[in-house]
């Protein structure tokens, strides 16, 4: 809850990390994956591997917002460590696709479970409106969104372990499996579907550095940060490698690829199409505490880039409750643009790519803090250091290198994107001047 002080709490702070990172992937991205990968023990494999470089990117990003506690997540990270422009960057990476993406993903899944109960549901429409009307939530005062998003968020995580809980007391029969790992199985892990299936499972746990967006606005956030990043991350991690054992126990795995509700496919063949439609409907208004999440620390990033760059004052504006209303407002309408012009695939290979590129760089960024300041006061180090920042990169590099070659297109786009923020960066900058 919101204290005296009009602050977030590390509880708010939990409820945005898993918020942010429950949502889309878990619930459509197994369909992809079992399109090329019909093991089961490499689907948990995968999961697992996500939990780690999601855990590896959080301890990054804690030792990062204990040392530099600014709101801005990657913006002020980057800009901090590295260069003001790598910063503008990174905040031009979050704001373009880092928020609008998953938001529109979130927003046309919740759509696509809806319309298996209303057949007639326009997606696109459902999905805009439903943006639209969580902005409007986090456009009042800071208590109102922490009591939506804890709500809606609790009520969201009983469901889903309702859920895993009561499907393995009725399904039946239980598929026959093999959960180890076998010299095939294990071959699989060097190929390129395995690297492509991490896309989507990398995905799915993006969300983890979600409270980096917000951390000026926490009680105390030098010893706070970390404990939200890690408690969420974890949270999470064990919640998608139980959810994943349900789902590949109790359907067929030739049932499910290729299929994007997943949901709703488990829960048809296990309890029917009445009742698979009844969750769907549940889970698509579930869904909606993923976009409020997104939209509560989204605008943080427009908001300080707003006061950092005289072309972009507009943003840095806030009503008198403290909300950034003007970024608010932005970033719906790019979400909005987002929902009405792009595919789903396309949306996920695009932003997948650039937001893992961001992070990669970020992560990074905690070697060359420590070598350029070394006498920086850094309330959390990263245990271990550096081999998770190792493992990050490792991966995330092999993982980019995949995407790249599979899919060019996103690849060029990807670069396209990042140039087009340093060119508006410099433009910014020289404004600046000449207006001194």
């Amino acid at each position: 809850m919101i204290g005296s002080t009009d602050k977030f709490s590390r509880r708010t702070g939990v409820t945005v990390v898993v918020a942010n990172m429950v949502g889309t992937g878990v619930f459509t991205s197994l369909g992809f994956q079992l399109a090329d990968i019909q093991s089961p023990s490499v689907i948990i494999l995968l999961w697992l591997l996500g939990g780690i470089l999601a855990l590896c990117g959080a301890l990054a990003y804690a030792e990062l917002g204990a040392a530099y506690p600014r709101s801005g997540g990657e913006y002020n990270f980057v800009g901090e460590v590295f260069h003001p422009a790598g910063g503008f960057v990174s905040g031009w990476i979050s704001v373009t696709l880092g928020f609008s993406a998953p938001i529109a993903l979130v927003s046309i899944t919740a759509g696509s479970y809806l319309k298996t109960m209303f057949p007639g549901l326009s997606v696109t429409w459902f999905a805009i409106l439903m943006v639209v009307c969580v902005a409007l939530v986090h456009l009042g005062a800071r208590s109102g969104s922490a009591f939506f998003q804890q709500t809606i968020t609790a009520i969201k995580v009983l469901v889903i372990l309702a859920f895993i809980a009561i499907v393995p007391l009725v399904m039946a029969p239980v598929q026959d499996l093999q959960w180890s790992l076998g010299v095939e199985e294990i071959s699989l892990v060097s190929t390129g579907a395995f690297a492509t299936a991490l896309i989507f499972v990398n995905y799915a746990y993006t969300g983890w550095n979600a409270a980096t967006y917000i951390v000026g606005e926490f009680e105390n956030p030098r010893s706070d940060l970390p404990v939200v990043l890690i408690t969420g991350t974890l949270f999470v991690a064990v919640l998608y490698i139980l959810i994943h054992i349900v789902f590949l126990s109790s359907t067929p795995m030739s049932l499910m690829a290729n299929k994007l509700e997943i949901g709703f496919v488990v829960s048809e063949h296990v309890f029917g199409e009445g009742a698979a439609k009844i969750f769907s409907a549940l889970l698509a208004v579930l869904l909606v505490s993923t976009a409020s999440a997104m939209l509560l620390t989204g605008p943080r990033t427009l908001f300080v880039i707003g006061q950092d760059f005289h072309v972009f004052r507009w943003l840095g504006r806030e009503s008198g409750s403290g909300v950034p209303v003007n970024a608010v407002l932005a970033l719906t309408v790019l979400t909005v643009i987002l929902i009405a012009t792009s595919s789903f695939e396309s949306i996920i290979y695009f932003s997948g790519a650039v937001l893992a590129f961001n992070s990669l760089v970020t992560v990074i960024g905690v070697i060359f803090s420590r070598i350029t300041q070394p006498n920086l006061v850094r309330p959390f180090k990263v245990p271990l250091y550096p081999l998770p920042i190792l493992l990050y990169a490792a991966i995330m590099l092999l993982t980019l290198g995949f995407l790249i070659r599979a899919r060019p297109t996103e690849g060029v786009a990807a670069v396209l994107l990042i140039l087009v923020g340093f060119v508006l960066y410099f433009v910014s900058r020289k404004k600046v001047i000449k207006g001194k």
